[in-house]
């Protein structure tokens, strides 16, 4: 497998489609003990916990794969942390864990599907409201785990209880101890030089042990040949790198709840009681509704001898017995010019991140991720081969609000509402289009894989699940999908839990984005599609009608010697009889149709395995094909 222009081409020659999902949400959480965020002793103990039996037990592994070979994807955006990795103390790899994740990717190389490992984290650990990073991550700079949710510095679900307000959790990007983290791990040298740990600068220590706990996992996976490449980091965070004024509110995906400024985050670690405005978004903007104490209780968030790295740097001072903000711009400039936290920091480390684990195998593809809605790095030919734009896309007023309408929605982007489902549909081909417009003209044409995007099954309350109905989710899906077949773009859904429920969804922060629930697959027909995987040609158009069985597939096949085309399709989408008529033009445009069974054309029907693929003409010509079902 290999890049050429902005495609990927197969040994064959031929273009390949990758189509997949991500395995899985609860793989943020540990196995054992049970570790789902609703469990309010899951912060416990973090060194003892074991990660092993995520995505799926070993002994139940054949049939999850098996199933997800039947559906067609032929990829795996495998989700794994650090804390799975080395929670136990720096330098301390859990072997085991390390082991079974290798049985399970060769589970996946037996049956032809590739992996694309995704070191995964959400607002940097499980401490701070999401998952990622080791505890000890947090202690070495000084923080008290026990004080994280008492001083505000995060909310966790362990701590607020039952329900989580919806989508709360991002959030914490914007709370002390996630901003804070990300802050000295990407740029620790430039705002906190002071700070260091074991002797060495913080960011230097960070990223070390970040980018050695990974190398160390290739180098045990290095015979899983299922494994194409590697992300750097899920959705990294800027932390307070950029912000104009730190006692605004800033580099905020939604203002919803309580959040602080920065710089009462920063008083409120260092024990003071601050009045926080409670915020809420909706289509028409953003208001405040109220405020909300922070640190009632004055408590420090850290250990004996330790300080706030950014009260140590200038920042703010409470020499006179209160906290004063002296430079709100302090983390606004870099080396005397505008900061660019995606061009100074982000891609340094993404570079870096590369060049190690190119050690262990240079073949391997980079998947390069930026800011959600936000900005991407660049990445030129000299900056490294094999690089893929792996950004993400959400329909956001549908994630956030748990509903969906398909003539009404609000743009992730610019948050612009659109009306009327032709011009919906059109809004998330554009956006999309978008991102890819930017690999094209900043990124050296690198081909476009959408990482994640998916659609909350909990919708309405979780009306679904009592009815059996999922029309509206169906909708959805199709509307997402339609507008990635457009764009002829690489997709994995986000995801795949196999121990999903209706109760408690993907076992992380009340989120519930999993195809399956209950060990059954739900609204299977928006997601579970034909899709061209392998084409010996250019392809040029593919639709797909779920309500009508209909699928056309349009390409200008190459020469006769390559490998035929291959069309995932099964009864379940067009049933066991369908009617199949291909057309074949000649480059002069001189067309005739190809009779089934009674032409020179190759072509035939795995229906076991759902390939449908067809041999390419003598010379090279436009093959249009239908199959209605």
């Amino acid at each position: 497998m290999f890049i050429k222009e902005n495609r990927i081409i197969d040994e064959q020659g031929r273009v390949l489609f990758l189509r997949g999902c991500n395995v899985a949400g609860s793989s943020k959480v540990p196995f054992t003990p049970h570790g789902e965020t609703w469990r309010k002793d899951s912060l416990q103990n973090p060194e003892s916990v074991s990660f092993v039996g995520r995505p799926f037990p070993l002994d139940t592994a054949d049939e999850h794969l098996d199933q997800l070979a039947s559906w067609g994807f032929n990829l795996i955006r495998f989700v794994i942390t650090w804390e799975a990795i080395e929670h136990a103390g720096p330098g301390i790899y859990d072997e085991a864990y390390l082991a079974y994740v290798r049985k399970i990717l060769k589970k996946c190389e037996d049956r032809g599907i590739w992996v694309y490992m995704d070191p995964h984290q959400d607002v940097w650990s499980r401490w701070t409201g999401g998952d990622g990073a080791p505890a000890w991550t947090l202690e070495k700079i000084g923080i008290r785990l026990d004080r994280i949710y008492k001083t505000g510095a995060a909310l966790t679900h362990q701590e607020m209880g039952d329900p989580l307000p919806k989508m709360m959790w991002p959030t914490n990007y914007n709370r002390y101890a996630a901003a804070t983290m990300f802050t000295l791990f990407f740029a620790g040298n430039a705002f906190a030089p002071a700070c260091t740990i074991d002797g060495q600068s913080a960011q230097d220590w960070l990223q070390e042990r970040y980018i050695a706990a990974f190398r160390h996992c290739y180098r045990r996976l290095k015979d899983c040949k299922a494994i194409i490449g590697w992300g750097a980091m899920n959705e990294p965070h800027q932390g307070f790198i950029g912000y104009r004024d730190l006692s605004g509110l800033e580099n905020n995906s939604i203002a919803l709840g309580p959040i602080p400024s920065a710089f009462q985050a920063m008083a409120a670690a260092s024990g003071y009681s601050v009045e926080i405005p409670v915020y809420k978004t909706g289509i028409f903007g953003t208001r405040i509704t109220g405020m909300h104490t922070l640190n009632n209780e004055g408590l420090s968030l850290f250990q004996e001898g330790f300080t706030c790295p950014w009260k140590t740097a200038g920042v703010w001072s409470d020499e006179r017995g209160a906290p004063v903000l002296l430079k709100k711009d302090y983390f606004s400039s870099y080396q005397g010019r505008k900061v660019n936290f995606t061009e100074d920091f982000l891609k340094p480390f993404i570079k870096k991140f590369q060049e190690r684990m190119r050690e262990v195998n240079p073949e391997a593809f980079v998947f390069i991720e930026g800011i959600p809605n936000g900005d991407h790095p660049s990445w030129h030919k000299e900056d490294g081969p094999g690089a893929i734009h792996a950004f993400h896309w959400y329909d956001g007023a549908t994630l956030f609000s748990k509903t969906f309408n398909p003539y009404v929605s609000v743009r992730a982007d610019n948050r612009k509402i659109v009306f009327g489902k032709k011009a919906v549909l059109k809004s998330f081909i554009d956006q999309l289009s978008d991102d890819m417009e930017w690999a094209k003209e900043h990124m050296n044409n690198a081909p476009c894989l959408l990482g994640e995007f998916g659609l909350p099954f909990d919708l309405f309350n979780k009306r679904a699940y009592k009815t059996g109905n999922y029309t509206r989710h169906i909708q959805a899906l199709d509307m997402y999908y339609t507008a990635i077949e457009r764009l002829f773009l690489h997709a994995t859904i986000w995801n795949y839990t196999p121990d999903n429920t209706h109760a408690r969804g993907d076992g992380w922060n009340d989120e519930d984005l999993s195809i399956v629930g209950e060990g059954k697959p739900r609204a299977m027909q928006g997601w579970m599609r034909p899709f061209p995987r392998a084409t010996a040609g250019i392809p040029e158009l593919f639709s797909w009608d779920y309500r009508r069985k209909s699928c056309v597939f349009v390409y200008t096949s190459s020469s006769h010697e390559a490998g035929s085309t291959e069309l995932f399709i099964n009864d379940f989408h067009v049933g066991p009889n369908p009617n199949i008529e291909i057309t074949v033009e000649s480059l002069e445009n001189q067309g005739r149709e190809v009779q089934p069974g009674k032409d020179t054309l190759q072509y035939g029907w795995d229906r076991a395995k759902g390939i449908f693929y067809l041999v390419n003409p003598e010379k090279p010509s436009r093959i249009i094909l239908r199959i209605q079902g």
